[in-house]
């Protein structure tokens, strides 16, 4: 039953990640075959934006070691104009690799920390931003779009609460170097609504449009649905979200997974909130993805409407 709420926008683009973001951080390899046929399903029940893969150093993320064989089986899918294909990069060297493949949308992975950008990339905040500058500046005139993600925006597992003031001076910096939409990160999973919209306040107030934010909620305490709800009431219509809740992050332990997509679904739907996917056939999916995992979907409205239907 849909009953809107006043305030919230009539529609929201979910970037969909559990192909990246989901299946990095998981112990077993999955095979390249079965990555595509997951990114075409998820494609086949209406997701638009789906995040492929990470042009990382397989060293690092052995899990996106193919990223190279994966892109040309998804030729068919990055053939649609209203289809996005984004990809992770790291460096320059990702970028090439990128391009190479015929990439027309990638990301730049910083961090709003000290602890985690050490961790994460082996850089200091400054260091990392310098790294991405040259990347994203190729990117732009190649005629790229270019996404920014900020983790640790709310809390880091090192150094406590992240100030406001210190999450919005690096968020300004990756917008002013280029990057149109920035994800903000709730790495560890510990925001809670008042948190969300006061960062979304911070950066809006010092010139930082809505409509190029995204929010990036783990469900750590169960509040990444919730926080969602927040950021939408100050306007913001793209939200980061992984089939069947896969996902964490694999240098931060206390990262539990990712907002499951069908729970944002269920959630949006009830609220009259036009997404353009497929609940059902996205369900189907994700409980399919987790047969090849061998374990259940951490998805709650994945259960239920498995559940429902045996």
């Amino acid at each position: 039953m849909e009953v809107p709420l006043a305030g919230l926008p009539s529609g929201v683009r979910i970037h969909e990640v559990g192909a990246r973001d989901g299946l990095q951080n998981e112990k077993a390899t999955v095979p390249t075959e079965v990555k595509a046929e997951f990114v075409h399903r998820l494609a086949a029940a209406g997701l638009s934006t789906i995040e492929a893969t990470s042009f990382v150093h397989p060293a690092w993320v052995p899990q996106l070691a193919d990223a190279a064989e994966l892109v040309p089986l998804l030729a068919d899918l990055a053939s649609d104009p209203g289809m996005r294909l984004p990809v992770l990069v790291p460096n320059q060297r990702g970028l090439e690799r990128a391009l190479e493949l015929g990439v027309r949308e990638i990301a730049v992975f910083g961090s709003a920390t000290e602890s985690f950008a050490k961790a994460n990339l082996n850089r200091t905040v400054d260091e990392s931003l310098a790294m991405f500058e040259p990347v994203v500046a190729r990117a732009r005139a190649e005629g790229l779009r270019v996404r920014g993600y900020l983790s640790m925006c709310f809390g880091d597992p090192w150094e406590g609460p992240v100030p406001v003031g210190q999450v919005a001076s690096v968020a300004r910096r990756l917008h002013a170097m280029g990057c149109s939409e920035l994800s903000l990160g709730d790495t560890i999973g510990v925001a809670t609504p008042g948190h969300v919209v006061t960062l979304l306040d911070e950066l809006t107030g010092s010139g930082v449009p809505v409509g190029e934010l995204a929010v990036h909620f783990h469900d750590t305490y169960g509040q990444a649905l919730s926080n969602t709800l927040a950021a939408l009431g100050r306007g913001v219509t793209v939200v980061d979200a992984s089939a069947g809740g896969l996902g964490g992050c694999p240098y931060a332990k206390s990262a539990t997974g990712n907002l499951a997509t069908e729970d944002l679904v269920w959630m949006l739907q009830g609220l009259g909130i036009r997404t353009g996917v497929d609940l059902v056939r996205l369900s189907a999916t994700s409980a399919w993805m987790a047969e090849q995992l061998g374990r259940p979907s951490p998805s709650r409205t994945v259960r239920a409407l498995t559940h429902r239907e045996q």
